[in-house]
């Protein structure tokens, strides 16, 4: 991905799942996982890319709270995260990866005028919520999945089912069929970071 063109890349709860993530993210500076991760994880919360005209844009990694084995409460760390990144930059895009709505509404609102975009992920379904706030901050409850979507959030239909008939273990294969990208767009001002548009994408592969 970042061979493609990605300019950083934010993890989630799963981060640690694979053998050998933590000696490449000790070392990597564009692929970030949450920044509230237990104290002694391997790896960053936040990272900064220099946009195509030049200007810094600071990335920030959350983990949501509410339904979720969280080490350390995102409310707990955001507003220092915030404040540090603020010295470098005014652009500063917030991935929030939480299950609950409710939480990724409240952080949005929280970091209202303060975030240039707190954007929703992790429930793999895009809502309809785009919009910009009342003192700038762009925001979307979840920007959605990229992948096959003829499948339960990615996964093979009747693997998934499986599972939630029978309770029992299985494991789990990326599904095909109706790929797609899908994320956002956010138009925000170089000088304040205060964004003036946010629209969902979704590109049919």
């Amino acid at each position: 991905m970042l061979q493609a063109g990605a300019d950083v890349i934010t993890l989630g709860n799963h981060t640690f799942r694979r053998d050998g993530i933590g000696e490449y993210l000790a070392r990597s500076e564009r692929v970030i996982r949450p920044a509230n991760a237990a104290r002694f994880a391997p790896g960053r919360g936040v990272a900064f890319a220099e946009a195509r005209n030049g200007v810094t844009v600071a990335v920030l990694n959350l983990l949501g709270q509410l339904f979720l084995d969280t080490p350390v409460s995102p409310w707990e760390v955001v507003d220092e995260l915030v404040d540090e990144a603020r010295l470098r930059t005014p652009v500063i895009v917030v991935d929030f990866h939480a299950e609950a709505t409710s939480e990724k509404i409240a952080m949005a609102r929280w970091l209202d005028g303060r975030a240039t975009a707190v954007i929703g992920t992790h429930t793999h379904v895009q809502t309809n919520d785009a919009r910009v706030l009342p003192k700038g901050t762009a925001a979307v409850t979840d920007a959605g999945m990229t992948g096959p979507h003829d499948t339960v959030i990615g996964v093979q239909a009747e693997l998934a089912i499986a599972r939630m008939r029978t309770r029992m273990p299985v494991r789990f294969q990326p599904g095909e069929g109706d790929v797609r990208i899908e994320g956002v767009v956010v138009d925000c001002s170089a000088e304040s970071g205060r964004a003036s548009g946010i629209e969902l994408l979704r590109v049919p592969a």
